[in-house]
């Protein structure tokens, strides 16, 4: 059930848009819309069971990479925290979905539109269930991608293409931060494991990690 979660949108945005020329626009709008109110209805089971039965899951599908002190795991982390983001998440693309696929239903290239937003909701997924701190960057890149590939639909408008230009450039200022982040965090703890960093936290208060020198 906790990866149907994730991996619904997914299969939503890979139909939407490799068959969305035989699906018509109308059931490329469907098929993308079912899937993320299905990955919805999915969260409000895994608010119940973790957050008010207080049974946390850990799903570990392989290891990433493992480079002597770095490893890294393709893994998910539903905890209290994860329910809530999730009920967040699948709730507003679902009324996304909703109003997109009447707004644009005269649009002939609809089924590209629904299958970047079922793939955005993905990445946010990803972001927001990831149980390291590599995930949670593939997730946020993943958003960057698809707010570039939403903002520049209409591609043959110039303004569409500078919109779009700017917010990637805007995100990599983001990326930047977050890169730096997950590196200090890597040289203070050797891991980047929500698990291990967290535990540690408290070895480490009274610690300062000077970036720049002069």
């Amino acid at each position: 059930m906790y990866l149907n979660i994730v991996f619904l949108p997914l299969l939503g945005s890979f139909f939407s848009g490799l068959f969305g020329r035989f699906l018509g626009p109308f059931g490329a709008g469907i098929l993308s819309t079912v899937c993320v109110m299905s990955s919805l209805f999915l969260s409000f089971f895994a608010f119940y069971e973790v957050g008010f039965s207080e049974a946390p899951c850990y799903i570990k599908l392989l290891t990433w990479f493992n480079s002597e002190y770095l490893c890294a795991n393709w893994g998910f982390q539903f905890d209290s925290l994860t329910v809530v983001m999730l009920i967040v998440v699948t709730f507003i693309s679902s009324l996304v979905h909703l109003y997109s696929t009447e707004y644009m239903s005269h649009d002939p290239h609809l089924p590209r539109f629904m299958s970047y937003l079922s793939l955005f909701t993905f990445f946010m997924l990803i972001l927001v269930t990831a149980d390291n701190f590599i995930q949670l960057f593939v997730g946020w890149e993943g958003v960057g991608l698809c707010s570039y590939l939403l903002i520049n639909f209409w591609f043959t408008r110039i303004q569409a293409n500078k919109a779009a230009i700017k917010a990637m450039i805007v995100n990599r200022v983001g990326d930047f931060g977050l890169a730096l982040g997950i590196f200090s965090i890597f040289i203070t703890f050797n891991s980047v494991e929500y698990s291990t960093v967290f535990a540690l936290v408290p070895l480490f208060e009274s610690d300062i990690l000077t970036f720049f020198r002069f």
